[in-house]
């Protein structure tokens, strides 16, 4: 173990896992919460789009994903806010025409090829640079800020927009910087994860999470630190074993994480279950006796 921790890639592999296990579940809370669990699928495929245009124009893909994934994500939060079409069908949209655009894109792109895209549809964590890890620690704090300065806000957003209206909040500002922070939140997890799977590490740790606990900021604590274990874990499965995709493990690990907090979560909840019934006996034998 101390061998790998010397070695530069392990070593910048590790600083993306702990970045992306961070600020995916920390977004995801908020995503989950307003029922838009797909919404990291769509913004995914989108992505794919920027990715293939950094090809063809010869720029860093990640910056263009950023650009292009920001874009699609103002554009299905303004669709789904007017009320044009149902949020599920304009999800729909940015799944299909993302993925057509990345192919159209990297095939016409000077000496491009689809199967370039493999690294960034299922992630290639071990292929990280320095430079991926500035641009991916710069997302990653803008993301972290805008949870902690706007974090109260979000969660009324997300609880009630009715009632966050009401209140005076500023509800189009605020759904668009979910759907903004949700697209950046993206683009950093795509060179761990992939863009196919990126979602399920926004959403499986915080469905864990609520398992064991109901409380807004206990669950997002406890969903960002299954993020990191799973991320560090599916990275340290796939060091051991070349054959073990990281992306796929991490994923796996999360969901392992899922089956056991479930497991878990009902027995605790029998035996509160079970103690408040008891209790209520108690009760009644005591006002009996009285």
């Amino acid at each position: 173990m101390m061998e790998l921790l010397q070695e530069q890639l392990f070593q910048l592999a590790l600083v993306a896992a702990l970045l992306v296990g961070l600020c995916a579940p920390a977004v995801g809370t908020f995503i989950v919460q307003r029922r838009l669990a797909l919404l990291g699928d769509g913004i995914g495929h989108v992505a794919l789009t920027g990715v293939a245009l950094g090809f063809l124009t010869g720029t860093a893909p990640v910056l263009t994903a950023v650009i292009v994934s920001v874009v699609g994500a103002v554009a299905i939060e303004l669709v789904r806010a007017r009320g044009r079409t149902s949020g599920d069908v304009a999800l729909a949209l940015l799944f299909y025409g993302g993925i057509a655009g990345g192919v159209m894109l990297m095939g016409i792109a000077p000496g491009g090829s689809n199967a370039k895209l493999n690294s960034y549809l299922f992630g290639a964590i071990a292929s990280v640079t320095p430079q991926d890890i500035w641009v991916i620690g710069a997302l990653a704090v803008a993301v972290i800020a805008v949870v902690v300065i706007f974090g109260r806000e979000l969660f009324v957003l997300c609880q009630d927009e009715e009632m966050a209206r009401a209140s005076g909040l500023p509800v189009r500002f605020l759904s668009l910087l979910i759907a903004v922070t949700a697209a950046l939140t993206v683009v950093i997890a795509m060179r761990v994860v992939g863009l196919l799977l990126v979602s399920a590490l926004m959403v499986i740790p915080v469905a864990t999470s609520q398992q064991l606990t109901r409380g807004f900021r206990t669950t997002m604590g406890l969903a960002m630190l299954f993020g990191v274990l799973a991320s560090v874990g599916g990275l340290l499965a796939s060091t051991y074993s070349a054959k073990v995709p990281p992306g796929a493990a991490i994923v796996l690990l999360a969901l392992a994480g899922f089956v056991l907090a479930l497991a878990i979560g009902r027995f605790v909840r029998r035996g509160r279950t079970q103690e408040s019934t008891v209790s209520e006996r108690a009760k009644l034998r005591t006002e009996e006796a009285a």
